[in-house]
């Protein structure tokens, strides 16, 4: 289930965190603490829809001062307006005591198991471009688009999703198969650490390829197994 704790009775929670990105002199990536929540949130959320859940709260971890609070909530409320639908109740803590000279904030959702693991085969693809840091900000219209995904899972487009973090595409693959020494090969660099998940491993049924990939615009790109 990848990132995901499946605390007992379906309810599956999912986090995410973010230090050194924001608006503070110190940080090493400048970005608004919207933005910064926003992509906190977005790897949240997909953890969430790995482990087949869907939210029904979220927790916000503000370590960057009072006045983050309001855009931190924005940026979360953004993920959920991308993704075409209403965001669960947020709530959460504000580190007020100390000034931290960093920026810093953690996103966890609560969720419900709503579906299981399928067992059928899949085809696997790569949807999104692999960014990080500064590229992330630079190159946004390269990102795996959650709307897009969102649409693809309710109409049954696409059974799995695996979100692809720092450790690039060909270690998720081998996480998600469990085959620690598999080889991969893809049109994108599958080395390539992919930041806040701005591309997702998406596993499609053999009868719904074509439509997969008309609906995500030839933005799949195929897994070959060596």
């Amino acid at each position: 289930m990848r990132n995901a704790m499946d605390i007992g009775g379906g309810i599956v929670v999912t986090t995410d965190n973010s230090g050194g990105i924001g608006m503070k002199p110190d940080d090493i990536v400048t970005a608004p603490d919207r933005v910064t929540a926003y992509f906190a949130t977005r790897v949240a959320l997909l953890e969430q829809w790995t482990a087949g859940a869907i939210p029904s709260s979220i927790l916000v971890h503000n370590f960057s001062g009072p006045d983050s609070w309001e855009p931190y909530v924005k940026g979360v409320e953004d993920v959920f307006l991308e993704a075409d639908y209403e965001a669960p109740s947020i709530s959460g803590s504000t580190e007020s005591n100390m000034h931290l000279l960093q920026s810093a904030l953690a996103v966890t959702i609560i969720g419900k198991r709503i579906t299981e693991e399928t067992t059928d085969e899949l085809h696997w693809y790569i949807y999104g471009k692999p960014l990080v840091g500064h590229e992330v900000l630079e190159n946004r219209i390269q990102i795996a688009s959650l709307h897009l995904i969102k649409q693809a899972m309710d109409k049954g487009l696409i059974q799995r999703i695996w979100p692809v973090g720092s450790g690039g595409i060909q270690s998720e693959y081998r996480e998600l198969t469990g085959e620690p020494d598999c080889l991969i090969q893809a049109d994108v660099d599958i080395y390539k650490s992919a930041g806040p998940a701005t591309s997702v491993l998406i596993g499609v049924n053999a009868n719904r390829v074509e439509e997969a990939q008309n609906h995500f615009g030839g933005e799949l790109h195929k897994i070959i197994v060596m």
